[in-house]
């Protein structure tokens, strides 16, 4: 008979979460790019796994789905092929003309010609081998550019007003701020191990055209008499469980917002108990679920920082408009303006990006800004010009007066690339802009139609005015992509998450049923009345009857 001391018990499993946690304490990535230089030179099937799903997340690099996306996989994600895509960095949004021909070059000669502006302002390569990833770090790097902290548990992209220094209406300048953060927080050894991912946004423009309402940290300026200073918010995003920003009781001085960031990022890195449960990891819900408030959390932040924080002032909230800034717009510098692009679900090929850069050297002074609507702007243009530049984007397709379903839809990668996707995007975003314009040719109010491949939201579903949200049905025995429908998403002075209205839709059949959703908006609105407001006292069956028409509507979860 066996003792008791000689029974073996089974090892417990790691979770996720442990297992995450185990390997960033092993190894900062970023002291490891050597490995990935060894990766190439030995070939894909070199490549560690450690690496694979979780190390490459540190130079803005993911492995790149099979096309298929979640479904074709286990758990909740996608296989994984030979290739791979990178986020490069543009803090607050400022690109040259000649780094951007360094990206074009790039993405003719490794990404297969495409390239994406991400909702963050950054550029996404996709098709890329191991061979090529050394080579486009270096040639980053020799233009001042990096994919560095472009993706995993580290400080992202810092996002900024792309009109900042131009902007006629700004309270002030806040690019050199913004890019003063991402110096300091971007790369960062103190912050490389995170409990999950850091989004921070830094404005000086009254529009809020960054959308502080859904980053983990946000600083956006305002007036205290004379005196410029910034209001602080914490804890946004959206993902699966939206959340809103929590603003905090403090007026900062522009020279205490660094220290500031960096006490806030410290708190929340000392976390523990978000370390344990990756889908639960972000900032938002050490107020969503571990009692934190805006009080507690600023009497946290003053141990943490070496000067007093000062008393909030009253802060404006601004109206629910466009923050896409396309259009020709007068800067403050006389006999300047600024021409903004609409770049249709943030798609550009090799050509068109250096054609843009091209033409930033010949109508402007060899700048862009990227937004995090997807689109580009070429400032400092001679206002003389403006039209003639605005005709010659428009042969490159990048339309500078667009309709609002060009000018107001958003989409993510989609299973094309992404293995978390559940349905495709960027390809029936465009197909549902051509069709829903044909459709509607005179609506006439703006609209924010935001596709997302997957509950984990970055296509912003949940700040759109109609959000749409992947799915799959069951269409004659076959699955087939579909969509299901939010309302009413804002941000600013109304800020709210969009409100799931229990209606779902194969994706062939989504742009006649966004036609009969504004038909019926257009026949019932009162005068005056917006969008937003007309889905806020409509209820969800008769806006679900409306996206139904005559046929019986489709529950969606």
């Amino acid at each position: 008979m066996m003792s008791p001391d000689a029974v073996q018990t089974a090892p417990v499993k790691e979770t996720k979460a442990q297992k995450t946690e185990r390997l960033k304490l092993a190894k900062n990535p970023w002291d490891a790019w050597s490995d990935v230089e060894a990766f190439a030179k030995a070939g894909h099937g070199s490549v560690a796994a450690e690496w694979a799903n979780l190390y490459f997340k540190w130079w803005g690099i993911y492995t790149q789905g099979d096309g298929i996306g979640a479904v074709g996989g286990v758990g909740g994600e996608g296989k994984a092929t030979e290739y791979f895509m990178m986020r490069i960095a543009v803090p607050a949004g400022f690109l040259t003309s000649k780094q951007a021909r360094v990206v074009a070059d790039l993405t003719k000669k490794y990404a297969r010609n495409l390239a994406d502006v991400t909702t963050r302002q950054a550029i996404q390569l996709h098709w890329l081998t191991i061979e090529s990833l050394p080579i486009i770090v270096q040639e980053l790097e020799k233009v001042g550019l990096s994919s560095k902290s472009a993706c995993g548990d580290v400080v992202r992209n810092v996002t900024g007003c792309p009109l900042a220094g131009i902007d006629a209406e700004e309270i002030t300048d806040s690019s050199e701020l913004a890019k003063e953060v991402a110096a300091e927080m971007n790369g960062n050894p103190e912050f490389y191990n995170l409990p999950r991912k850091f989004k921070i946004s830094v404005s000086g423009c009254p529009v809020w055209c960054c959308y502080p309402e859904i980053n983990d940290l946000a600083l956006t300026a305002i007036k205290r008499g004379d005196e410029i200073g910034y209001s602080l918010r914490v804890g946004g995003g959206l993902s699966k469980e939206p959340h809103m920003a929590v603003r905090l009781p403090v007026f900062l001085k522009p020279e205490q917002c660094v220290e500031a960031v960096r006490g806030v990022l410290r708190i929340f890195r000392d976390q523990e108990a978000l370390r344990k449960d990756r889908a639960k990891a972000r900032i938002k819900y050490m107020f969503m679920e571990h009692g934190w408030t805006a009080e507690t959390f600023t009497e946290e932040l003053q141990k943490r920082v070496s000067f007093t924080l000062e008393p909030a002032v009253e802060e404006v909230l601004p109206e629910d408009v466009f923050r896409d800034h396309c259009g020709i717009r007068k800067q403050k510098q006389n006999g300047l303006s600024t021409v903004g692009m609409s770049v249709l679900r943030g798609r550009l090929s090799g050509e068109q990006l250096e054609k843009v850069a091209n033409l930033a050297d010949e109508f402007g002074n060899g700048e862009l800004r990227t937004t995090i609507m997807q689109n580009l702007l070429i400032p400092n243009v001679p206002t003389e010009k403006a039209q003639a530049l605005a005709a010659e984007l428009g042969k490159l397709e990048l339309r500078v007066e667009g309709s609002p379903f060009w000018r107001g839809t958003v989409a993510c990668t989609g299973t094309e690339f992404c293995k978390l996707a559940i349905s495709e995007t960027k390809g029936f975003s465009r197909w549902l802009v051509d069709e829903i314009e044909e459709r509607l040719p005179q609506f006439d109010q703006q609209i924010r139609i935001n596709v997302t491949g997957c509950p984990n939201g970055c296509g912003q579903h949940w700040i759109g005015d109609i959000g749409l949200e992947g799915k799959k049905v069951k269409v004659d025995g076959k699955m087939v992509d579909a969509f299901n429908f939010a309302v009413g998403g804002a941000v600013g002075k109304y800020q709210r998450p969009a409100r799931p209205i229990g209606y779902r839709a194969a994706a062939t059949e989504v742009p006649e049923a966004i036609e009969r959703l504004l038909r019926g908006y257009l026949a019932k609105r009162e005068q005056g009345e917006n969008l937003r407001s007309y889905f806020a006292r409509t209820t969800d069956e008769e806006l679900r009857n409306q996206l139904a028409g005559a046929g019986p509507a489709t529950i969606g979860e």
